[in-house]
C-alpha cells in the first residue's frame, strides 16, 4: 500500500473576509507542486461563507462539481433555471460539461454556511450540462459507509461522468469499518470531517486527508465519534 498523509494544518488557506477557505490541493493563489491533485480528484475545498455573502455568477466547463453542505443554508442558482437551497444532509452535483453559469450564496443573514466544494475531472468532455441533488435519509450514515456519488444513473446516489464512488459515514467511538474498492485500479482519498481514526498505523484527526494507492481493501478504526468522507477515484483519466 502506498499512502500519503495530509495533515489539516498543511492545507492551503485563503481568508477573504467573506470567504474562509482551506485547500487540500492547489487552488487559486495556493500552488504546491506536490499537491496538484489525487488522480482525477482536482479540488477539495473546505469553505466557510459569511452571512449574506457568496460566489457571484461565474462559469465552469468540463468539470464534475460536487457540493456537500456541513452547516447552514447554501442557495444555488444556475443558467439552466435551477434555484434551490441545500443544507446538511443534501448532496449536490453539477456536470459543467460544455459550459454552465452559476452562483452559490449563503442564504442566512446571520449564520455562516460551511460546505465542501469538490472538483472531479470527468471522463467525458463537452457533455450537456446537468444539475442534480439528493437528500440523505435520517440515520443513513449511522455506523456505516453510505454511498453518495457513483458513475451509475440508475442508483439512489448522485451520478457523475467518472468512474468514481464517494461514501460518507458517522461512526461511534470503537467502531470499525472496511471498504473494498469498486475498481482495483483506483485509489482512495479519505477526508476525516470530525473525530479521530486509524488506518494501518496512521492516525487521522479532524480535517486530515489520507491518499491511498495500491490496495484493494481499507480497514478503519474509529478512536472517537467521527464523520468521514471516502472518495474512490481513478488515478488517471
Amino acid at each position: 500500500m502506498k499512502s500519503t498523509l495530509h495533515k489539516a494544518n498543511t492545507r492551503g488557506h485563503a481568508n477573504h473576509g467573506w470567504l474562509n477557505s482551506y485547500h487540500s490541493f492547489s487552488f487559486a493563489n495556493y500552488h504546491n507542486p506536490d499537491r496538484m491533485n489525487f488522480g482525477v480528484l482536482r479540488v477539495l475545498n473546505d469553505d466557510e461563507v459569511a452571512a449574506g455573502m457568496g460566489f457571484g455568477t461565474h462559469g465552469h466547463s468540463n468539470m464534475e462539481i460536487i457540493s456537500i453542505p456541513l452547516e447552514g443554508d447554501l442557495e444555488h442558482k444556475d443558467d439552466m433555471g435551477n434555484t434551490t437551497v441545500i443544507r446538511q444532509g443534501d448532496i449536490q452535483a453539477m456536470s459543467a460539461g460544455s459550459g454552465i453559469q452559476h452562483s452559490e450564496k449563503n442564504k442566512s443573514r446571520d449564520e455562516l454556511v460551511k460546505f465542501l466544494q469538490i472538483w472531479i475531472i470527468p471522463n467525458k468532455v463537452n457533455v450537456t450540462p446537468r444539475y442534480d441533488q439528493i437528500t440523505l435519509s435520517e440515520n443513513s450514515l449511522k455506523n456505516r459507509l453510505h454511498q453518495i456519488v457513483s458513475p451509475n444513473a440508475d442508483d439512489e446516489s448522485i451520478w457523475i461522468h467518472q468512474n468514481a464512488w464517494f461514501h460518507m459515514g458517522e461512526f461511534d467511538k470503537t467502531q470499525t469499518s472496511n471498504y473494498t474498492l469498486k475498481d482495483q485500479n483506483n485509489g482512495i482519498y479519505i477526508f476525516l470531517l470530525e473525530g479521530k481514526c486509524t488506518v494501518k498505523d496512521m492516525v487521522l484527526e479532524r480535517r486530515d486527508g489520507l491518499a491511498i494507492e495500491d490496495t484493494p481493501i481499507i480497514d478503519i478504526t474509529y478512536n472517537a465519534n467521527s464523520k468521514i468522507l471516502l472518495m474512490e477515484v481513478p488515478m488517471a483519466n
